[in-house]
């Protein structure tokens, strides 16, 4: 820039390009036709390479904006309006810098007249269809992307722990697919084992595995945050009917249909288009078959991720030694848990909300260890009252026989509820259909269930005297059996509430 050139008054020449393709015009040939409107007279150009105009945050842009701002501006001339913007606001916001600063504006393919109401108009006119093709494309966008996660495509992005990937074809497609890594898989299957184990904290894992020098094979370190990463990801599941009925529990979207869950595949999971996920919750999240082979069984990577949904899962047995209600007691006001405190008073021991005086008020009274333990053991008794023999499924797995009648009622128990929602619409006659299916389909739930239980009778222990044998034993079995039975113990102002899980 030669010396006096903030003196000058010049026109502001912009171009703007988001991606270079064949078919959109370059940043130089759009300053071809900026050069023209000036006719000889000065100018200074302004361009911005690889900027959407959804948003003003560009460089270029807001140079010329301090300029404009400084009065050295006369006017700004641009290729095409939706050049500078695709805002309705942002365009706005800019017309009025300009209009208070006098400086014209200038499209040099569409020919406006700002000075008149129509050609202030029609500007407004086109700024309004440059924003709805800007959120047009960004809808086709995101709707090319969701349809190629639903199809099982390798969507780029960091390759999970325990995989390499391997080309591969799917609908005549070529793309990527994970292969497991033995190595790391055998880690993996350490790390699931571990926590599936409720005796073992993610802290407890990391100290393990440095303790047995089994190190990060990909140069990382072993720490929680990524421990807790790998066994939120149900990539490596191996996928069968059991985790398709834990996704449906949670609210997620199943997209592939029961039969296809053979416990061979891992899952991909989505937010699902134009939904609002809350963090944590799998509810209104997209699942998906992936291609791949699963490395962890059903029954551990749920017992793993049910532990993460419970929100700040504990350890049983060895950490809980003041009470084995430790880790199950939260506060019903902020839902953190509550902790032992001691005292020299008659009651000795009492439960606190860890945050009280942190932003939470607290349960609202004192919370007596011992006068807790005795009502929840008598309530723990007459649960286990009500049932006259308890079974216990021995090692084996389920028969081809059995995993085929749980599908069929599966999918009964899918019909019912949608025909059940029908109902509201349905007029007389549909209405009698609908009963009678419902009826029908009922019936052979019954059936289903009768002979599931027949099957699986050879396979059960029975136990019938687990009502008295609970108040006999030890310390560590009742936090075992309580952690079986009662997902959490919440209690507030007076009130206490028991989420029972069966």
């Amino acid at each position: 820039m030669r010396r006096g050139w903030a003196a000058i008054v010049y026109d502001a020449l912009y171009a703007r390009q988001s991606v270079e393709k064949k078919d959109s015009i370059s940043v130089e040939s759009q300053l071809d036709y900026c050069r023209y409107e000036t006719h000889g007279g000065a100018y200074r150009e302004y361009t911005d390479r690889g900027y959407s105009g959804k948003s003003v945050a560009r460089p270029g842009f807001e140079r010329m904006m301090e300029d404009v701002a400084r009065g050295q501006v006369r006017r700004v001339i641009v290729y095409k309006l939706d050049r500078i913007s695709r805002s309705i606001l942002d365009f706005t916001n800019m017309m009025e810098i300009f209009k208070r600063y006098h400086v014209e504006f200038i499209s040099s393919t569409e020919r406006f007249d700002t000075s008149t109401p129509i050609g202030r108009a029609m500007l407004n006119i086109c700024i309004v269809f440059a924003q709805l093709e800007r959120e047009t494309i960004q809808k086709r966008v995101t709707d090319a992307y969701h349809a190629r996660c639903r199809r099982g495509f390798y969507m780029g992005g960091r390759v999970p722990y325990g995989y390499r990937l391997r080309e591969t074809v799917i609908d005549h497609v070529r793309t990527s697919m994970y292969e497991e890594v033995p190595e790391e898989g055998d880690q993996l299957r350490l790390i699931f084992s571990m926590y599936a184990d409720r005796s073992y904290s993610l802290g407890d894992i990391v100290r393990y595995l440095e303790e047995h020098q089994i190190r990060h094979l990909r140069g990382g370190e072993w720490n929680t945050a990524r421990l807790s990463e790998m066994i939120r990801n149900p990539v490596y599941v191996k996928a069968d009917m059991d985790v398709y009925q834990f996704f449906k529990s949670q609210g997620a979207i199943v997209l592939d249909p029961i039969g296809d869950f053979t416990g061979k595949n891992g899952c991909y999971l989505y937010k699902a288009a134009d939904t609002d996920v809350r963090r944590g919750s799998l509810a209104g999240r997209e699942v998906i078959l992936a291609p791949h082979e699963g490395i962890i069984p059903s029954g551990t990577w749920i017992a793993c991720r049910r532990r993460c949904l419970a929100g700040h899962p504990s350890t049983v047995g060895r950490r809980a030694k003041n009470s084995w209600l430790t880790g199950k007691v939260r506060c019903g006001n902020c839902g953190h848990t509550l902790t032992i405190r001691r005292s020299r008073a008659k009651w000795g021991r009492y439960f606190v909300c860890s945050r009280s005086g942190r932003g939470c008020k607290g349960t609202g009274g004192t919370v007596y260890a011992d006068v807790l333990e005795e009502y929840i053991q008598q309530a723990v008794g007459q649960e286990l009252s009500e049932y006259p023999v308890l079974y216990m499924e021995e090692n084996g797995g389920t028969s081809q026989q059995e995993d085929g009648m749980r599908m069929r009622l599966i999918r009964v128990g899918e019909e019912i509820r949608a025909l059940i929602e029908k109902v509201t619409d349905a007029d007389e006659v549909l209405m009698g259909y609908i009963s009678e299916k419902i009826r029908e389909l009922d019936a052979e739930r019954g059936r289903l269930q009768e002979e599931i239980n027949a099957v699986s009778a050879d396979k059960k222990l029975q136990i019938t005297e687990h009502a008295r044998m609970w108040g006999e034993v030890s310390f560590e079995d009742r936090r075992e059996i309580l952690d079986i039975l009662i997902e959490t113990i919440r209690i507030a102002d007076g009130q206490m509430k028991i989420c029972w899980r069966v």
